[in-house]
């Protein structure tokens, strides 16, 4: 378990701050994560990578020359934002493009496409190319939706090495397909991880068994078996990456040059590794496989899980090149890198100017009063129940959204406050509340409810008083831009389930003349019900898909906790 630690909640900041730190010279701090502290004389494509923390050394442990330009970090286990991506692209680009990649999961997708869309209106040609390697994560035949791991590495390195190598946009977003493509990998855990100040693993194995094909945010394994032998997991690993659909397309066995990677997932021994790849290099070479430079050792981690994957990258000619290519990192070096040529960037994190408070009536300032206390209820019971949205989320998804919820509902709730004082409006604090939100809380959930609270306020305005029309128009928004950005329709299991009933039920009674109040609570009682019979439902999205029956008989906690926060709010508007 997790020993070290002061205030859970503010783990990951001091935890990129001792990073630095130690790491300065080759990266500084800026919002959102960190970027080289060097920058190359001539102009060259930039390669911001990123994720959730957690991972060490992925993902800011790549970051320097030959390799990453930037990482977007957010917290633990819970992707970036869109406004820590888009801060990370403008600290590390450099005049040629930028090429984005990470691993690809829902809330990681959401986030880095919105900042990728938002540069590309400043006139950054920026390109993304997710990482696709854990075959354990959907089939063959749909390589598209499979999650990334520690074959990250692969893809990170490859491009990284071609944009050192002068390659151009179109060149470098090339070798990261190619790389992608060439790239498998399979993990296993003998027990789960165990975030500062958790009291339980987010997930558990029975003593003696071994889950197959988890994830590495503390997702459950796809299988379970017993514990092997070190030559009987390196058979295990073998088998399924060499299986009929996973060689990659024009690549023959016999005669192939494969970079293997091995690596252990926060509490799994260098010695024990090496014990499984000494199997692992000898099944390879029995089918005439040539290895290149082996690497055995801590890649891509999952906090303290014990537990290991293996990664194959079958490398071409150029390929190959770009892996052995010089990098100097904190976390992984190769060759002799010169750095006579590179220049010193300030080392001092980017500080962003406080945002002006745009004027408001009186009318949307007591209204903005109103939304900073039904936040800060919010706050209070997501607090309450964040124990138990976490619990539901660990049956079929990686355990962490009561944690998410909390750090996203209390920053809202701050910020929320903070400029109340200040005399904001009603739009003007929740789109505060929602990037606060959003920052802080990362992942899939957080980028939703920053939609959610920003949509409103659009509707809301700063110089009117909100009706009852207003604020189911508001909703009504909402829904429309989560479905839009999220792509999730009722019946997919997730939080739209309770919203679309939520909204429409809302929209149904204040245009038959009820008043918000009575309109709030039978929107409430419908988004409940709605929430309970998500249990009946098959995950269609997100990192429970991959667990199918597993999330049956559990409702989902994205659709529990949007009910649970209606019927907060409904609390709210009946204290008058």
């Amino acid at each position: 378990m997790t020993r070290l630690w002061n205030e859970p909640a503010d783990f990951a900041d001091e935890m990129v701050d001792g990073f630095v730190r130690a790491n300065g010279r080759w990266v500084r701090k800026v919002h959102g994560g960190v970027s080289r502290s060097t920058r190359s004389a001539s102009p060259e494509v930039a390669v911001v990578i990123g994720g959730g923390s957690g991972h060490y050394p992925a993902f800011a442990g790549l970051v320097g020359p030959g390799l990453a330009h930037g990482a977007a970090m957010g917290n633990l286990f819970a992707s970036p934002s869109a406004h820590q991506v888009e801060s990370v692209i403008r600290a590390s680009e450099q005049g040629k493009g930028v090429l984005l990649s990470y691993g690809n999961y829902a809330g990681d997708v959401l986030h880095f496409t919105e900042a990728q869309e938002t540069v590309r209106k400043e006139g950054v040609d920026c390109r993304t190319v997710t990482v696709t390697d854990d075959i354990f994560s959907a089939k063959p035949d749909e390589k598209q939706k499979r999650r990334g791991i520690a074959g990250d590495l692969t893809v990170f390195k490859a491009a990284g090495a071609a944009a050192a190598s002068g390659y151009d946009i179109d060149g470098v977003e090339r070798i990261a397909k190619l790389a992608n493509e060439r790239t498998r990998s399979m993990g296993v855990a003998f027990t789960g991880c165990t975030l500062p100040g958790a009291d339980e693993p987010l997930f558990s194995v029975p003593e003696g068994r071994m889950a197959v094909g988890l994830g590495i945010h503390g997702e459950p394994g796809i299988d379970e078996t017993d514990i092997p032998t070190a030559d009987g997991l390196a058979e295990l690993f073998v088998e399924h990456l060499l299986a009929d659909g996973e060689i990659p397309e024009g690549v023959t066995v016999d005669g192939a040059r494969v970079v293997p990677v091995l690596n252990g997932l926060g509490s799994v021994k260098s010695e024990e590794l090496f014990v499984v790849f000494s199997r692992v290099a000898d099944l390879l070479e029995e089918k005439g496989i040539t290895l290149v430079d082996p690497q055995v050792g801590e890649f891509c981690t999952s906090f303290d899980m014990a537990g290991a994957s293996l990664t194959l990258f079958w490398v071409d000619e150029e390929l190959e090149k770009l892996w052995n290519a010089p990098t100097d990192t904190p976390a992984f070096r190769s060759g002799s890198f010169d750095s006579s040529d590179l220049e010193t960037v300030d080392a001092s994190e980017d500080e962003e100017a406080d945002a002006v408070i745009p004027d408001a009536s009186d009318d949307s300032k007591h209204a903005a009063s109103r939304i900073a206390a039904a936040l800060d209820a919010v706050r209070v019971t997501i607090d309450e129940n964040a124990e138990e949205l976490g619990r539901i989320d660990s049956i079929a998804g990686d355990g962490d959204h009561g944690i998410g919820m909390q750090r996203g509902s209390r920053a809202a709730a701050e910020e929320a406050a903070a400029v109340a004082e200040k005399g904001a409006g009603a739009a003007t604090l929740l789109s505060r509340a929602a990037d606060a939100w959003s920052d802080r809380a990362g992942g899939t959930s957080g980028a939703l409810w920053g939609v959610i609270l920003r949509t409103l306020g659009e509707k809301l305005g700063d110089t009117e008083q909100p009706s009852a029309e207003t604020v189911s128009a508001g909703i009504t928004a909402a829904k429309d831009a989560v479905m839009s950005y999220g792509k999730a329709k009722v019946g997919d299991k997730t939080m739209v389930d309770s919203l679309v009933p939520f909204a429409d039920t809302l929209a149904e009674r204040v245009a038959a003349g009820d008043a918000l109040l009575d309109a709030w609570n039978a929107a409430t009682t419908a988004a409940k019900g709605a929430a309970d019979k998500t249990a009946d439902l098959m995950p269609g999205m997100g990192r429970a898909r991959s667990h199918g029956e597993k999330a049956l008989g559990v409702p989902d906690p994205g659709a529990v906790s949007l009910a649970m926060i209606a019927e907060t709010v409904g609390g709210v508007l009946a204290d008058k």
